[in-house]
C-alpha cells in the first residue's frame, strides 16, 4: 500500500469510521507491513491482547464502512450515447479476477500455488463503468479456476444480485451464462484495430 493510499485510509477511517483513537489507525501497520503481533506490541508499548483487540476494532470499523467503498451499480440505459457503452443496453459493469500475494505456512502452499507459481488468494472483482468496486469476494485459494470462485459468489445470495435482464462482462476465463457475457471463443480482440478513428474504443 503507498503511503497516500494509506493516509487516506487512516483519514477515511477518522472521520467516517469513527476511530478517533490513533492507535487504532496506527495499527493498519499489521496489514501494511505485515507484521506480526509480537512485533507491534514492542513497536506501540503495548500487550499483545491490547494490539489484538485494537486490530479488531479497526476491521470492524473497515467492514462498517462498505456503503461508502462499495458502489451501487447501475445499468447502461437504452438512450446511452456513450461510444463506449450504448452498444451493452443492461449491462452493470465487468468482473475479473486476480492474484494477490500472501504468505502461508509451508504446508498450505500447494493449495495458494497459482498456475504462474506464485502463493496468492483468488480475489474476484466487480467494478461499474467508473471503474469503482461494486463487489468484491477474497477467500479463495489461488489453485481455485475462476469459474469456481464465481460460482460461490453466486451462491451467496444476500451478497451479489444480478437483476434479471442486465448482466457483467467477462473474460474468456468464464462462460456465458444468464448475467453474464463473455466475447466470442476463437476470435482475437487486436487494440490496435481500435485505436484511431471512429473505430476507438
Amino acid at each position: 500500500m503507498s503511503r497516500n493510499a494509506f493516509g487516506r485510509l487512516c483519514h477515511i477511517l477518522q472521520n467516517q469510521g469513527r476511530a478517533k483513537d490513533t492507535k487504532h489507525v496506527t495499527l493498519l501497520s499489521i496489514v501494511v507491513h505485515h507484521k506480526k503481533n509480537g512485533i507491534i506490541k514492542y513497536d506501540f508499548i503495548q500487550s499483545a491482547r491490547t494490539v489484538s483487540k485494537h486490530f479488531h476494532i479497526v476491521l470492524n470499523v473497515i467492514l462498517g464502512l462498505h456503503p461508502l467503498l462499495l458502489a451501487k451499480p447501475l445499468s447502461v440505459s437504452a438512450d446511452n450515447n456513450c461510444p463506449r457503452w450504448k452498444w451493452f443496453e443492461g449491462c452493470l459493469g465487468a468482473l475479473d479476477d486476480t492474484y494477490i500475494d500472501v504468505r502461508v505456512p509451508a504446508e498450505d502452499r500447494a493449495h495458494y500455488r497459482t498456475h504462474k507459481g506464485s502463493i496468492s488468494v483468488n480475489v474476484l472483482g466487480m467494478c461499474d463503468r467508473d471503474m469503482r468496486f461494486i463487489y468484491v469476494l477474497s477467500r479463495w485459494k489461488g489453485s481455485t479456476a475462476d469459474n469456481r470462485v464465481l460460482r460461490d459468489a453466486i451462491s451467496r445470495s444476500k451478497d451479489l444480485k444480478i437483476p434479471r435482464g442486465n448482466y457483467y462482462l467477462v473474460d474468456n476465463g468464464y462462460s456465458n451464462g444468464e448475467g453474464f457475457l463473455s466475447p466470442y471463443r476463437g476470435v482475437h480482440y487486436h487494440l490496435k484495430e481500435w485505436e484511431s478513428g471512429r473505430n476507438a474504443p
